[in-house]
């Protein structure tokens, strides 16, 4: 589970949000460009710091303004996919994956171990030694995935994960991450611009606009809930 109730000022707008996961369920984030989807990942991962608040998963505070805590980015057991990927061009599949097991002073026999349980289901076992940069757009979705997985995270956030893919990747890797998401009970919190994608991973979805919740409930809800131009204009 995780709690967000954060508030933070921004240039153009003060975000100030109050978000609840549960226990594997797939939290999704949509909004326009600016609304501040991202803000409230970077938030949770410890990449930025709420003006006041708290965040906290499995009943643990990453961050109280009240209490004064704000623990470390590398300590909050938080796994990040960014919009990029932010894989590491010129090494190896293997070591991108085995980065943050490395990190934190694993045995390098169980990250070996480790990070085959992660690449061999995805069929990225045989390129473990080809370097990040030669890579497709849907092989970079599935490293960047498996990295963030292998240190069995409290909690899953992602940035937009399938944006960078073409139509048909696009559609395969969704499906695949669909399965891993359930099948693992991983809590997620996801940024998404498309209502389909919302639909096929989410469990709840929120809607923001200027760094406030104006919409929330169930993803196939959303739409029923929404009046007016912004959420056309959003949703098309």
């Amino acid at each position: 589970m995780i709690r967000i109730d954060a508030n933070r000022k921004l240039r153009d707008f003060t975000l100030d949000v109050k978000l609840t996961a549960e226990s594997g369920e797939t939290l999704v984030l949509m909004g326009n460009n600016g609304s501040g989807k991202t803000t409230v990942l970077n938030l949770v991962a410890g990449l930025m710091t709420p003006d006041y608040g708290n965040i906290e998963a499995d009943g643990k505070k990453m961050f109280s303004s009240e209490e004064g805590i704000d623990v470390p980015p590398e300590r909050r057991h938080v796994g990040y996919v960014f919009q990029n990927y932010a894989l590491f061009p010129h090494m190896s599949v293997f070591d991108n994956v085995a980065f943050g097991l490395r990190t934190r002073k694993t045995p390098e026999d169980k990250v070996r171990h480790k990070v085959r349980e992660e690449l061999e289901p995805v069929g990225m076992w045989e390129l473990k030694d080809v370097k990040a940069a030669k890579l497709s757009g849907g092989q970079k979705q599935k490293v960047a995935l498996a990295r963030s997985l292998v240190i069995r995270p409290t909690v899953l956030l992602m940035d937009e994960p399938l944006s960078a893919l073409d139509a048909r990747t696009h559609a395969m890797v969704r499906d695949s991450l669909q399965v891993r998401l359930r099948k693992d009970k991983i809590t997620t919190v996801v940024v998404l611009h498309s209502l389909c994608d919302a639909l096929a991973l989410g469990d709840k979805a929120c809607v923001m606009d200027r760094g406030q919740v104006v919409l929330s409930g169930k993803p196939g809800d959303i739409l029923k809930q929404g009046q007016g131009q912004f959420v056309d204009n959003l949703f098309g």
